[in-house]
């Protein structure tokens, strides 16, 4: 028996919220959900066990976790029920490559890849079921997806045609043999000229629409590596290029913030404030104004690199810094040639 079952959307997720009664014998968590969130199966309830969603009065739990009376369960559920029907539109594609069996895109900002909440339509998957049929489905049943970027970062993809190569491809970027190099824009001087960070990527414990980043996966964090180096110090932010081992959820927004380098303008992760610089009305000014250029993160998938399934030739794919970007990179470099930097923050 239950009670107060609450359900709230956001972009990412469909939460629900029960509390077992007074007479609720002791159940695993998995299967007292799977009596009562709808549509879900039980490896979906399992994966958000393993990506640390389930709660039991607060606390991360696994799935064999036992509920017992007047327990409060929480869920956040990662796959909508609605997000796997898919409405060919006809929405225009950058093809930076295709033949037989995959394609390369260039995704523009601003463009969700797949439907999920509140974007159940207009996605990069609706276009590519409208130019495209019969595409193979990835393990979440999207279609043609190898991977992904956020709506708001710019830049490439490689899309499966069929199913050999959606495996191969996916399996490529498993054992970290393709190649994939952002550009970034982000706060602060860097330091080094180059490093790596490491560390465990997972959901972050107060703000669920956030991920963190973790020192062990004890809360159901998962192992990344992003290799970084300076392009450009442009005084108050710093051009950097990042190249990833792994491909976690905002892994390069969550690992450049853990060390004091928050993405310029990432408004989920803070860099919409002014992180560096002076207390001078015309910097405020200033930084406003290249925040209206530039009103996404600082981030563009500009390299991708991969063994090609049937030709067995390594193939590498580059793209442009994206206009906005350019601009508001020009930007800064006027002002740091033209202005002093003095911190005063």
């Amino acid at each position: 028996m239950t009670e107060d079952i609450n359900l709230i959307e956001d972009e990412l997720f469909e939460h629900y919220r029960f509390e077992a009664g007074k007479g609720q014998a002791p159940l695993r968590v998995d299967k007292f959900l799977m009596n009562l969130v709808e549509n879900a199966t039980r490896n979906k309830i399992q994966k958000a066990a393993e990506n640390g969603n389930i709660f039991v009065n607060e606390v991360p739990v696994k799935s064999n976790h036992k509920v017992k009376a007047n327990d409060v369960v929480r869920v956040l559920m990662e796959q909508p029920p609605f997000e796997n029907i898919i409405i060919p539109e006809n929405i225009p594609l950058d093809i930076v490559y295709e033949d037989d069996d995959l394609l390369v895109v260039n995704k523009p900002a601003g463009l969700v890849v797949h439907p999920g909440h509140g974007n159940y339509t207009g996605t990069l998957v609706n276009a590519l079921a409208y130019h495209f049929e019969n595409l193979p489905l990835n393990s979440s049943e999207r279609p043609g997806l190898v991977h992904r970027i956020d709506k708001d970062t710019s830049g490439l993809l490689v899309i499966a045609k069929t199913d050999w190569t959606m495996t191969e491809l996916q399996k490529q970027f498993a054992e970290k043999t393709s190649e994939r190099e952002y550009i970034a824009l982000v706060w602060g001087n860097v330091e080094e000229n180059e490093g790596t960070i490491e560390s465990y990527i997972g959901r972050h414990k107060v703000d669920r629409m956030q991920m963190a980043s973790f020192p062990d996966d004890t809360t159901g964090a998962k192992y990344a590596v992003t290799h970084y180096k300076v392009i450009e110090r442009l005084g108050y932010v710093t051009l950097v290029s990042c190249k990833l081992e792994t491909g976690r959820t905002h892994q390069i927004r969550v690992h450049m913030k853990s060390i004091g380098h928050t993405l310029f303008n990432d408004e989920r992760y803070g860099g919409e404030k002014i992180l560096k610089g002076t207390t001078f009305t015309k910097y405020k000014q200033f930084v406003e104004n290249t925040f209206k250029v530039l009103p996404r993160q600082a981030l563009h998938a500009k390299t991708l690199g991969f063994m090609h399934p049937i030709k067995k030739e390594f193939m590498r794919f580059d793209t442009e810094i994206p206009t906005d970007m350019l601009e508001a990179i020009d930007r800064w470099r006027k002002y740091s040639n033209n202005h002093e930097m003095v911190e005063e923050d």
